[in-house]
C-alpha cells in the first residue's frame, strides 16, 4: 500500500512549515493511521515525509507518503 496525503492549502515543505501549521500536520498524522488500517495495513506503517533536494522532494508542495501492507516494510536508507 502506498498511499498520498496532501493538504489544500499550499506549504512548499516541511522547512517552510511555521507553528500555525501544528493542527494541519497533526490532522495529516491522525488522519494516517485511519488510512493505513482501512487499507489493510493495521499492525503499522511507515510515514515518509521528504523534503528539500538532500531529501529527494520532487513536487514543491508538502506531502506525506503512508507506506504499508500485510508485510514488513524495506528498510528505508541502505546498510553501509
Amino acid at each position: 500500500m502506498h498511499v498520498l496525503v496532501i493538504p489544500k492549502r499550499h506549504i512548499e515543505s516541511l522547512a517552510h512549515v511555521t507553528d500555525a501549521d501544528a493542527p494541519l500536520l497533526g490532522k495529516m498524522l491522525a488522519l494516517a493511521n485511519r488510512i493505513a488500517t482501512e487499507q489493510g495495513s493495521p499492525d503499522g506503517f511507515r510515514i515518509i515525509i521528504n523534503t528539500g533536494r538532500i531529501g529527494h522532494q520532487e513536487v514543491p508542495h508538502l506531502h506525506i507518503h503512508i507506506v504499508g501492507g500485510p508485510e514488513p516494510v524495506g528498510p528505508m536508507l541502505k546498510r553501509i
